[in-house]
């Protein structure tokens, strides 16, 4: 049964006008913790070229996402895998790029070292690992909405919350990930793409 997530519609152009510039001219597309699976048809329909695989732990999400595939017709969106970015492998060995919207602050900071981890693994030098999401800059949030936000994700869960850029960055260069492009997005929201060195 498909799955709606509201700020799907909102965010979903906005990172595909980032990808667009960035993702290989061709190659496999993971994308990890594809929830509704909304922003992967999105992609696959506008970027023919590649292909997409994608995943998530949830054998619920994953009906979504092949539910959103089917009805798109799309011949270039794979079906679903079952995928845990903290596993010490993955279901897919090899991918020219690696996408992850919104996961690492509904998650504990393991699956951020999971995910990065794993995109070490299965990334080609100079291979893109797209991030998207709020973050906190210089220990700060960028905006009253993101505090707000950050202190109702702690409430729910204690090892959840908006994450530390500079974090992010210290474990992506520990993973061979060069300093990421940093793109401002809607809603107070970055997008980080980090190049594998």
């Amino acid at each position: 049964m498909k799955r709606h997530a509201p700020a799907t519609a909102r965010n979903r152009q906005p990172i595909l006008d980032v990808l667009r510039s960035r993702l290989p001219p061709d190659g496999l597309v993971l994308e990890v913790a594809s929830g509704s699976g909304e922003h992967v048809v999105h992609f696959a329909a506008t970027l023919r070229h590649l292909v997409f695989q994608p995943s998530d732990p949830s054998a619920a999400a994953r009906a979504s996402i092949d539910d959103w595939a089917d009805a798109s017709g799309l011949a270039n969106v794979r079906p679903a895998v079952a995928l845990d970015a903290e596993a010490p492998t993955w279901p897919v060995e090899r991918a020219a790029a690696v996408l992850c919207s919104n996961m690492i602050h509904i998650a504990p900071w393991s699956a951020a070292i999971g995910l990065i981890a794993g995109a070490s693994r299965v990334l080609p030098a100079d291979g893109l690992l797209y991030l998207y999401g709020p973050y906190r800059r210089a220990g700060r949030h960028t905006a009253p909405s993101n505090d707000a936000f950050d202190r109702d994700l702690r409430e729910r869960n204690a090892e959840w919350g908006v994450r530390d850029l500079e974090a992010v960055t210290e474990l992506a260069a520990a993973h061979g990930f060069e300093a990421p492009e940093i793109i401002d997005m809607p809603a107070n929201n970055l997008s980080l793409a980090f190049r594998r060195s």
